[in-house]
């Protein structure tokens, strides 16, 4: 229950109870507070200034107790978004209550042209917060809260994704410029490419421009540069993981690295992503994961409309990876046998449709063999380290 953070664990009393919602913005924080004995429902317009909204609450704070009220508690919630977390560790570090919302939890209407301001915005943060003090499940839906070291630590996998796409895009636009001249059999990612530029002759019979052969020099040495640094990041973090203490995350990542055909990539992502959080159970992580399906039900109407998609990207492309390899690496297990049967089917798309499912009971399998230390059944593992 305590990672439940459908509903609020905590029993509310209105008449003690100091609410505030903030709307965040670039340039400036709309605050909107519940004050007991107040009549009025204030709202103050400030700068981005966490001493000023300090400053706010314990005014408001005077308000109540001038009205006969005492206030034994101050909880604040605002949506996630640019500013991340770092004013909710701040405010719960000054013993002040403190929720991050997530913004598809929030309701809104559904008309074609609907009214939008910070003072709306406002006020559908606070009844969606007000319902969810009162412990109305599934009213709204929280956010984990990570600590500065949690979040440290998805930095190196955050860039490795970043820099992968960035490879992929250079390679790409440097075989797009040599077909435009007639050469399809230029490998840009090999390592002695760049000196190879000035001997490729057309099938013209002619040299590359000189103004090309720049363009594709400096995009070369791009490239270089890329691959330099997703090799540090790779040898960063095996350094990382062999010389770290026998913490939480460190004993995760070893774990999930026993397992044949998954590698320290994968295993970071998902410590670092999924499995430091607070998911409650199975059904918890597929969706994080956006590994859930997405019915479409009214009246006679059954149809599936296929991956939700609202979950993590990063986590739901790395297991949809590792689910191939593991037909691979792992064919003789009860999950590879249970999507070869299925996948025997006539249809043409059934194999992309169960490696999504495979994808979903490996994370599943995963979760409780890192956070439960449950064995999935009928997976080698290699010898720990």
């Amino acid at each position: 229950m305590q990672s439940d953070m459908s509903k609020s664990l905590v029993v509310l009393n209105q008449d003690s109870t100091l609410i505030a919602v903030i709307d965040m913005g670039l340039s400036s924080w709309l605050v909107a507070g519940l004050v007991p004995g107040v009549k009025r429902q204030p709202r103050k317009k400030l700068g981005p200034d966490p001493k000023a909204l300090l400053a706010l609450l314990e005014r408001w704070r005077a308000e109540a107790v001038k009205a006969g009220q005492t206030i034994e508690r101050i909880t604040v919630a605002y949506e996630s978004g640019r500013d991340g977390f770092w004013l909710a560790r701040w405010l719960r570090s000054r013993g002040i209550e403190a929720h991050v919302i997530h913004p598809n939890s929030i309701p809104v209407p559904r008309e074609h042209r609907r009214r939008k301001s910070d003072r709306l915005d406002s006020e559908l943060l606070q009844r969606a917060f007000l319902g969810w003090l009162r412990g109305e499940p599934k009213h709204c839906m929280m956010v984990h809260i990570p600590s500065i070291e949690e979040e440290d630590l998805r930095r190196p996998n955050r860039e490795h994704k970043r820099l992968t796409k960035e490879r992929t895009a250079l390679a790409n636009r440097l075989k797009a410029c040599m077909v435009r001249f007639g050469i399809r059999d230029f490998n840009p990612t090999l390592k002695k490419a760049a000196q190879q530029l000035d001997k490729l002759v057309t099938p013209e019979g002619v040299s590359l421009p000189a103004n090309t052969l720049t363009e594709l020099g400096h995009d070369l040495a791009r490239l270089r540069l890329v691959e330099e640094r997703l090799k540090a990041i790779e040898t960063e973090r095996r350094t990382r993981l062999a010389a770290a203490a026998q913490d939480e995350h460190t004993t995760m990542m070893r774990q999930l690295n026993r397992v044949v055909g998954l590698g320290l990539e994968v295993a970071d992502v998902l410590t670092n992503e999924v499995f430091c959080r607070p998911l409650r159970d199975r059904w918890a992580v597929a969706r994080y994961a956006g590994l859930t399906g997405s019915p479409d039900e009214s009246g006679k109407r059954r149809r599936e409309q296929g991956l939700a998609r609202a979950g993590n990207i990063g986590v739901r492309g790395n297991m949809l990876q590792f689910a191939w390899l593991f037909l691979v690496h792992q064919k003789d297990s009860p999950l590879a046998q249970w999507y070869q049967q299925r996948a025997q089917s006539g249809r043409k798309d059934i194999r992309k449709v169960m490696i999504v499912a495979l994808a979903r009971k490996l994370l599943i399998a995963l979760w409780r063999f890192a956070t439960q230390g449950v064995v999935p059944e009928g997976i080698r593992l290699r010898e720990a380290a």
